[in-house]
């Protein structure tokens, strides 16, 4: 099976997935960090293949999207061992996968790794992340802002967002998050400038 067709079977597999999520970790997400990876990684040189793979794949099986992970992760492992990769590969992609995560903390430990962590975060600034942030936490209950509380949206610019361009790891990937960083600080002082322009106007 050549890498087109491997990759093809994938999206089919992401498709069936994420086709219905509205917390903004759907089939088009997985798309777009597909295609921030594949860029990323032929401007850094690593194996564009491992890569793309990976990031379509990243969120199979993460807790806060499946209510049975394991289950998922199993009908993964079918799909990998059915596409005809080398061991070598299932486990450069199953490595850069697994190093994804911002809320745990991974720092990975390949190239490859890196290239998808960037893609992923990548997808968490400029206009789509600003919409995806508030996709999340209104598929979680959450308030746009609060000025006594920190469950709200607006602190996840704080908590998560705004830091991004920081804990990149590429050249690719920095250049990238400038302008999107920069829609993340317009947004932000619009947002407050309407939200006391209501207050004052009482």
């Amino acid at each position: 099976m050549q890498a087109k067709e491997q990759l093809t079977e994938i999206k089919y597999f992401v498709r069936r997935l994420f086709r219905d999520d509205i917390t903004g970790h759907d089939y088009y997400h997985m798309q777009r960090v597909a295609h921030l990876a594949r860029l990323i990684a032929e401007e850094e040189g690593a194996d564009s293949f491992i890569c793309e793979a990976a990031a379509w794949l990243h969120d199979v099986g993460d807790d806060k999207l499946f209510t049975n992970p394991d289950m998922v992760e199993k009908e993964l492992d079918g799909l990998l061992q059915q596409l005809s990769l080398s061991q070598q590969q299932i486990s450069a992609i199953t490595q850069a996968m697994q190093d994804v995560s911002f809320r745990k903390g991974k720092n990975p430990k390949t190239l490859e790794g890196k290239v998808v962590q960037d893609a992923d975060r990548l997808d968490a600034v400029g206009a789509i992340g600003i919409a995806r942030a508030f996709a999340y936490s209104g598929a979680k209950g959450r308030p746009l802002y609060h000025e006594k509380k920190d469950n709200h949206t607006i602190q996840h610019f704080y908590d998560k967002l705004l830091r991004i361009p920081d804990k990149l790891h590429t050249t690719t990937a920095k250049t990238i998050a400038e302008d999107r960083h920069q829609v993340l600080k317009r947004f932000l002082e619009q947002f407050y400038q309407e939200w006391n322009y209501t207050l004052e106007n009482e």
